[in-house]
């Protein structure tokens, strides 16, 4: 089976407003309490080679 990795240029100003932008609303998620325990994320991390994975964890309430 033929495979592609897809890529894009972006302008790397363009790149790095998205990546703060980003980083800055999670930052904002962790002072609110949106957050997933790190366990369960490194359990599902783990799980994505099995046959079956696990869910993807939400966030804690």
């Amino acid at each position: 089976m033929e495979t592609r990795i897809p890529t894009e240029h972006v302008p790397l100003p363009l790149a790095q407003e998205k990546r703060r932008s980003l980083t800055l609303e999670a930052l904002v998620d962790v002072d609110e309490g949106r957050t997933v325990d790190h366990g369960l994320m490194r359990a599902w991390a783990d799980s994505l080679d099995d046959d079956r994975p696990l869910p993807l964890p939400r966030e804690e309430i």
